[in-house]
């Protein structure tokens, strides 16, 4: 069977791995924004900008274990995202843009799609199925990422 086709697909080398995940806007208080990546040697970098109340750009770097990178693989493995295509995900807007990269072995696959308020917005797009997918993708990242800076960022002890 063939694979179905992607925003961006190019080679790798089957050990390569890289994740980045990005959303954001521009409006009154400037580009804001949240991002973050996995690199391949297991630096997980963070940053968050928000001018709203005058807040600055949050910026964290940290190196992972590589059983944190590998429960990061299983996670998008078994999310079966790399099967998606974006063509019927609603575009990028003024409201926002979101966008996950991923590159797994030979798989290089981007996707970009405007931002999701809630399953609301995922229910009435075109391809419902394949943005669930994205949705709780980008949801258990995120909250891994927060889970994963918190701990090693956190400055007294519990």
């Amino acid at each position: 069977p063939q694979s179905p086709p992607r925003a961006n697909r190019s080679s790798g080398t089957m050990d390569e791995f890289y994740c980045r995940y990005y959303v954001g806007h521009k409006g009154k208080f400037g580009h804001e924004f949240l991002e973050f990546e996995f690199r391949p040697d297991g630096k997980l970098r963070y940053a968050n900008n928000s001018n709203y109340k005058n807040d600055k750009l949050i910026r964290k770097e940290m190196y992972v274990s590589p059983e944190i990178m590998a429960e990061v693989k299983r996670i998008i493995t078994d999310s079966e995202i790399m099967k998606e295509d974006d063509k019927q995900w609603p575009e990028a807007d003024r409201i926002g843009s979101q966008e996950l990269e991923i590159v797994m072995g030979d798989d290089h696959t981007s996707f970009t799609t405007a931002k999701i308020g809630s399953l609301l917005d995922v229910q009435s797009s075109k391809d419902p199925e394949g943005l669930r997918v994205f949705y709780y993708l980008v949801q258990d990242l995120k909250c891994l990422c927060f889970s994963l800076i918190n701990l090693h960022m956190k400055i007294k002890p519990i």
